[in-house]
C-alpha cells in the first residue's frame, strides 16, 4: 500500500477546493525558496507518517531559524508552511469500512481526537443535511457555534469540506481507500484550513453483483423436498417433514431406497420441486446440491461451513450450485410464510399479515415469529439467511420493497456480507424498517464471529446507516417485536385491516407532534414521563377546558401524563371519553393509554371490567393509539391474551419503556 507525501495530498486538497496552508517543499537544504511565505512558519519532516512522534515538527519559526531547525531535526527533505491562526481543531477523514464501504468521519481533532473520541460517522455519499447533522451531532458542537464568548466558526465552510470529502463527486469516489485523514483541520470565523493531511492507499474490493431475483417461489413453493430424513435415526430432516405435513404444503422426502418416511412419500432423486431443504452433514452438502438441477431454491440447513472455519466447504458448496438455482444459507433454518404454507417452526401456521423478517439467526427468527404471533404480529415473509453465501439480506430487502403482501420489515443482522448493497437497498425500500444488529459491542462482536463467521462493523457505522436511510435501530429482540407491532398497527401503507389511523387523520400526512399519556397512578405517570423524555418525545400540556364536564376533580392530575381513574369500580368509558374530548382541541400524534392490570385483581374479582376498558379504548379514532398493560404478570393465566385479542387493532406493550421505544420509532413513518 502506497503512502502519499503530505505535500502531494495537499495539492489534491487544493484541487478539490479544500483550503491548505501556503507551503514550499524543500529537498536540497536551501530555504531561500520560502522567502514568499509569511512568518510564523512551520517546519515539517517530509515523507514521515507520524512526525510528532520523532520530533519532526517545529512551530513558530521565522525565516532565519529554518536552517538551524532543519539541521537539528536531521531529515532529508522538509515541508515549510505558513502557521495557521488558532481555532477549533477538528478531524475529518475517509476510511473503507469492511461492512459499509467508504465512510466519512468528523470530530474534534488535534490532541483531543484520541482523548475525547468525539466523532460522528456517515456512509458515503452524504447530503448537505447529513453534513450539517454531523456538525451538530458532536458532543462538542457548542464549541463550533460559539461558547462562553468565543466566536462561532464558519459552519458553512465545514459543510463544504465534508461534502468535498464524502458527497456526490467527492474524494471518496476518486481515492483507493485505505485511509485518508485531515487532522487537525483548524476552523475559525473566517473559514478553515487543513493543517495536516495523510493518505494511505488501499485496494478497492470488486463490487458485488446486484441481483434482483423473484423470490415468490421461495416463500410460496408449489412442492417441497426434504433431503436428510432418516428411516432409522430421526433427525432434523424428519422434524421438517413433520412441520411440512402440518402446514399442508405438498412435500416429498429424498431417500435412495425408502418409499415413504414418516408417512411422507419418498423419491430417490431431487427434482420437480420449487424448494429443497438439505439437512445432511456439511461434507455431503455439495454432493446433494450438485444433483439439484432445475430446483430454483435450495436451503442448506447444515452448519459446519465458514462459521466453523471451513471456508473451503462453503466455497465447494457454491461451486456445486446448478445454473439458475439460488442458495439459502448454509447454516440457516429456512423460510416461514403462512400465505405460502412455508415453515421452519412447529405449532402450525399463524394468520397471514404484512410483517416481513430477514434474519441471520434462525433461532432468533423462530423466537420473533412465535412470540410475535402471541403478541398479535401477523407475518408475510420470514427468511433466515445464515452465512449468506448466496442470497443475502440486501437482495431480499430489495424484493420485499416491491412485495404487495409486505407493509413493514424487520432485520436481524450480524454480518450482512455486502453492507454497501444493504445501505443502498435501505435507501430505496420505501417501507418502514426496524433493524436489530448483533455484535455492536466488543463481546458481541466475538460472539458474532463464532456464530456466522463475520465481525459486525463499528456500532457508529450502524447508527449512521440507520440515520441516513430512515431505518429504526433497536437494541433488543423485545424492542424489535414492539416496533414491528407499532408498524403493523400504524404504518400508512397497512391495508390488512389493522391500521388504526391514516394520513387523512393528520392533515395531508403532516403528523402532529407530541404524545398524550393517560392512565391511573401518579407514580407510574411520572416514570412514564421519564421514559418518553429519554426517547426524545415531548408530552405537551393539555388544552384548557378540554376535560370540562367529565367529572374529573380533586385527586386527579389534569396535566400530561393525565391521571384518571381506571380500575374495577371505575367507569370503563372514561379514558375513551377523555381522549375524544382532548383530540379536537389538540390532535396529539400518539396517545398511550396504560392500565395497572394488578389492581383489577387485587381490588376486584373479575376480568370483565378490564375487558370493558379495552373494548371502549379500541373505539378511539384519529390518532395513533397504543396500550400498556402494566403488571400483567399478576393477572390470572390467559387474561393478558384475552386483552390482546380484544385490543387486536392496537399495539400492546408490557411496560412504558417498551411503548416509548415503539412510539419513538413511529417518527420514521
Amino acid at each position: 500500500m502506497a503512502t502519499w507525501s503530505e505535500h502531494a495530498v495537499k495539492e489534491l486538497l487544493l484541487a478539490s477546493g479544500i483550503p491548505v496552508p501556503r507551503g514550499v517543499l524543500v529537498t536540497d537544504g536551501d530555504f531561500t525558496s520560502c522567502a514568499a511565505l509569511t512568518a510564523p512558519l512551520v517546519l515539517k519532516a517530509s515523507g514521515v507518517l507520524h512526525k510528532s512522534d520523532v520530533g519532526g515538527v517545529r512551530l513558530g519559526l521565522d525565516h532565519a531559524g529554518l536552517p538551524a531547525a532543519a539541521a537539528e531535526m536531521g531529515f532529508a527533505s522538509y515541508l515549510v508552511e505558513e502557521q495557521a491562526p488558532a481555532g477549533v481543531e477538528l478531524i475529518a477523514g475517509l476510511v473503507r469500512d469492511p461492512m459499509a464501504g467508504p465512510v466519512l468521519l468528523f470530530g474534534l481533532g488535534g490532541v483531543w481526537t484520541e482523548v475525547l473520541r468525539d466523532t460522528v460517522l456517515r456512509v458515503c455519499p452524504i447530503t448537505e443535511d447529513d453534513a450539517r447533522a454531523m456538525v451538530d451531532g458532536l458532543r462538542g458542537s457548542p464549541l463550533l457555534h460559539g461558547h462562553r464568548g468565543t466566536p462561532a466558526v464558519d459552519v458553512s465552510a465545514l459543510v463544504k469540506l465534508l461534502l468535498a470529502l464524502g458527497g456526490n463527486g467527492g474524494l471518496w469516489e476518486r481515492l483507493e481507500l485505505g485511509e485518508f485523514e485531515l487532522n487537525p483541520v483548524i476552523a475559525g470565523p473566517g473559514g478553515l484550513v487543513a493543517v495536516d493531511a495523510r493518505y494511505i492507499e488501499g485496494c478497492a474490493p470488486a463490487p458485488a453483483p446486484r441481483r434482483a431475483g423473484d423470490f415468490t417461489a421461495l416463500f410460496e413453493p408449489r412442492r417441497v423436498a426434504v433431503v436428510g430424513a432418516s428411516t432409522t435415526r430421526p433427525g432434523f430432516g424428519n422434524m421438517f417433514l413433520g412441520f411440512y405435513k402440518q402446514s399442508g404444503v405438498p412435500v416429498v422426502a429424498v431417500h435412495p431406497t425408502a418409499s415413504s418416511i414418516d408417512g411422507v412419500p419418498a423419491v430417490p432423486t431431487l427434482s420437480g420441486v420449487d424448494y429443497a431443504l438439505v439437512a445432511v452433514p456439511a461434507a455431503r452438502c455439495a454432493e446433494v446440491v450438485r444433483q439439484a438441477d432445475g430446483v430454483p431454491y435450495i436451503q442448506v440447513m447444515s452448519g459446519g461451513f465458514g462459521e466453523a472455519g471451513r471456508a473451503d466447504l462453503e466455497a465447494e458448496l457454491l461451486g456445486a450450485m446448478p445454473p439458475g438455482s439460488r442458495l439459502l444459507g448454509p447454516n440457516c433454518m429456512g423460510v416461514y410464510s403462512p400465505r405460502g404454507r412455508q415453515t421452519f417452526v412447529g405449532g402450525g401456521l399463524g394468520e397471514p399479515g404484512g410483517i416481513a423478517l430477514v434474519s441471520q439467526s434462525g433461532g432468533l427468527a423462530g423466537e420473533v415469529v412465535k412470540v410475535g404471533e402471541l403478541r398479535g404480529l401477523r407475518f408475510s415473509r420470514v427468511a433466515t439467511v445464515g452465512n449468506c453465501a448466496d442470497v443475502g439480506p440486501a437482495e431480499l430487502l430489495g424484493w420485499l420493497a416491491g412485495d404487495r403482501e409486505t407493509t413493514a420489515i424487520g432485520l436481524y443482522l450480524e454480518d450482512p456480507r455486502d453492507g454497501r448493497a444493504l445501505f443502498e437497498a435501505l435507501r430505496e425500500t420505501g417501507k418502514p424498517v426496524a433493524l436489530l444488529v448483533g455484535g455492536r459491542t466488543r463481546q458481541g462482536r466475538l460472539a458474532a464471529a463464532s456464530h456466522t463467521g463475520g465481525m459486525a462493523g463499528d456500532g457508529r457505522v450502524w447508527r449512521a446507516l440507520a440515520e441516513q436511510t430512515g431505518t429504526v435501530l433497536v437494541d433488543s429482540q423485545d424492542d424489535l417485536i414492539g416496533v414491528l407491532s407499532y408498524f403493523q398497527a400504524h404504518a400508512p401503507a397497512a391495508d390488512h385491516g389493522t391500521s388504526h389511523s391514516t394520513s387523512a387523520d393528520h392533515g395531508a400526512g403532516r403528523r402532529p407532534a407530541g404524545v398524550l399519556v393517560i392512565g391511573p397512578s401518579g407514580g407510574a405517570s411520572v416514570l412514564a414521563a421519564d421514559a418518553f423524555d429519554r426517547r426524545g418525545l415531548s408530552l405537551p400540556p393539555l388544552p384548557d377546558g378540554a376535560l370540562d364536564g367529565l367529572g374529573l376533580g380533586a385527586g386527579s392530575s389534569l396535566a400530561n401524563p393525565l391521571e384518571i381513574p381506571v380500575g374495577p369500580r371505575a367507569d370503563p368509558s372514561l379514558a375513551r371519553r377523555a381522549i375524544e374530548a382532548i383530540l379536537p382541541r389538540l390532535p396529539y400524534g400518539d396517545v398511550v393509554a396504560h392500565v395497572n392490570v394488578q389492581s383489577f385483581f387485587t381490588y376486584g374479582s373479575s376480568a370483565e371490567p378490564l375487558h370493558a376498558f379495552a373494548r371502549e379504548l379500541v373505539q378511539v379514532r384519529g390518532t395513533r393509539l397504543s396500550l400498556v398493560l402494566r403488571n400483567a404478570d399478576v393477572a390470572p393465566p390467559g387474561v393478558e391474551n384475552e386483552l390482546r385479542a380484544i385490543a387486536s387493532r392496537l399495539p400492546v406493550y408490557r411496560s412504558m419503556e417498551a411503548a416509548a421505544v415503539a412510539v419513538a420509532a413511529g417518527r420514521s413513518l
